[in-house]
């Protein structure tokens, strides 16, 4: 094993085209999680290489070479003995054990009972997006939408995008919970239960409810799948979305424009951790901020005044102080007796002080 941690040691770190993230890595020891392909990898190799070669150790623990009962017995010594002062391991596997360090860097799926720091590495909002994009022009929000929020995605060729992603959560997932998640795909934006899914499912997949029922509540724990309640109504049945529209792209042929402006508009306010919620004809509802925001990609005034009418007893009510319409481009503020009505484009809204 000391052969494999010596080799390890020698390896030099490779992270070419880095691009800086919102998240960062302090001094302190840290654990990263989140779902596959969110940068954490990328990340702790960025910040390995702001410090001397011989100061750290980054092991991959997803390499089959790293037996667990020897490494447990080599890892230790190896690092005192080569005066290694950081300790990443990457993809962290609990079987190995943990022990004192000046600093110990963990990324897993998952977030673990460890006495450390925790950072969440979201996929990328719009504006972290931007910083990957070549150049910032009109066409940026389009390919927004044809990329989504996975880093990686920039480097990979058009053709080859929707098999990286089945591959990635193909290796990630659970065959179960890749079924769930093919699934549920088809079902974003839509009030969806947990029978609901099952009933789904069963006629495609033997599979039982509570094994159905525990994967599902996985796929919510590791952040794949979102829902979205109704306010005041904690009991009745939420909304469902993916964590990133790419995954959509990826496992369904047929599309909804709609539900994927939806999505995205959602994964959005998820990412800034926006407290919202949703309610009869209103698809997020920001009690703090006393605000409707509508998803509406092409929308025109006559339906607005015409929907907003319909809301007027939630808006009296909630005392809202303004009901946002986002859009693709389209742009106006309209006056209405009962509440401010502002029609933004997606790329503002998303950039703006507010999100």
């Amino acid at each position: 094993m000391n052969t494999l941690l010596d080799e390890y040691y020698r390896y030099d770190l490779h992270n070419p085209g880095f691009i800086e993230r919102k998240f960062a890595i302090g001094e302190e020891s840290t654990l990263i999680y989140g779902i596959t392909q969110s940068g954490k990898s990328a990340l702790i190799k960025n910040y390995l290489l702001t410090h001397k070669k011989s100061t750290y150790l980054y092991l991959d623990c997803r390499d089959i070479r790293l037996e667990r009962g020897e490494l447990n017995r080599a890892l230790k010594s190896f690092c005192h003995e080569n005066k290694i002062s950081i300790l990443a391991l990457d993809n962290y596997d609990e079987a190995i054990d943990l022990f004192e360090l000046d600093q110990i860097i963990l990324s897993s799926d998952t977030l673990l009972s460890v006495p450390y720091q925790s950072i969440q590495l979201e996929l990328l909002d719009y504006e972290e997006f931007l910083a990957f994009e070549s150049k910032y022009d009109s066409t940026a929000l389009n390919h927004f939408f044809q990329l989504g929020g996975f880093p990686a995605m920039h480097r990979v060729a058009s053709e080859d995008r929707v098999l990286y992603i089945q591959n990635a959560l193909l290796r990630a997932l659970e065959p179960v919970e890749f079924f769930i998640l093919a699934q549920a795909s088809k079902m974003v934006t839509q009030k969806v239960s947990a029978f609901n899914l099952y009933e789904r499912l069963k006629s495609e997949r033997k599979i039982s409810k509570d094994k159905l029922y525990l994967h599902l509540q996985s796929m919510f724990e590791k952040g794949y799948l979102k829902n979205l309640a109704k306010f005041n109504h904690p009991s009745a049945v939420k909304k469902l979305y993916l964590c990133d529209i790419a995954i959509k792209h990826a496992l369904v042929v047929q599309k909804h424009f709609g539900r994927l402006f939806e999505n995205l508009i959602f994964s959005e306010l998820d990412k800034h951790h926006i407290e919202c919620y949703y309610d009869e004809g209103i698809d997020f509802y920001l009690p703090q901020r006393r605000q409707i925001i509508i998803a509406s990609p092409f929308a025109n005034e006559h339906a607005l005044f015409k929907k907003v009418e319909t809301l007027e007893g939630f808006i009296v009510s909630n005392r809202v102080r303004e009901v946002i319409v986002v859009t693709m481009n389209l742009e106006s503020t309209l006056s209405h007796p009962v509440s401010r009505i502002e029609m933004i484009p997606f790329e503002r809204w998303a950039l703006g002080d507010d999100t």
